[in-house]
């Protein structure tokens, strides 16, 4: 299976060590099956990195996944939503896990996250409005030893300017 990673830079070899922040399924190395999505990374990033230029990298990913815990939300929403919101908090207990899969919280539905999260709307009003949203999907990898095994790269290239 092809994925893609969206930066301001060639990553041909990614290492956990280098995630500084919290994300939706804690610190970890981020990959989608979704190539405009990678792409929507990247421009973000070299946008808040001057002089930088948007890159999608494209790996290899195996499905030999034994000897790896993986946690895959699929289309469960209501885990989905209390672990985003866990992670969101500094909860730490994804590192239990090497690889998470689950939706992704792009713009929309990170602001269905904060309403959840803040208390204004419940979680079936939460759960509702997440499937209106298009399907995105990500790949957390949360130790080097998931990436060693999985990842491969393969190349990468300038996001296109559309």
């Amino acid at each position: 299976m092809i994925v893609y990673h969206g930066s301001n830079m060639i990553v041909d070899k990614p290492d956990v060590s280098h995630a500084f922040r919290d994300l939706d399924f804690g610190r970890g190395f981020y990959v989608t099956t979704v190539r405009d999505q990678a792409e929507r990374w990247a421009k973000r990033k070299a946008l808040y990195s001057k002089g930088s230029k948007p890159i999608v990298n494209e790996y290899e990913m195996s499905v030999d996944m034994d000897g790896l815990i993986v946690k895959d939300f699929g289309d469960d929403l209501d885990s989905w939503i209390d672990f985003v919101c866990e992670c969101r908090d500094g909860n730490t207990a994804y590192r239990k896990y090497d690889i998470i899969i689950g939706k992704v919280a792009n713009d929309k539905v990170f602001r269905v996250v904060d309403m959840y999260h803040s208390g204004i709307w419940d979680k079936a009003r939460a759960i509702k409005e997440i499937r209106v949203y298009p399907g995105y999907d990500q790949f957390a990898f949360i130790t080097q030893k998931a990436i060693n095994q999985v990842l491969e790269f393969q190349r990468a290239s300038e996001a296109s300017n559309e």
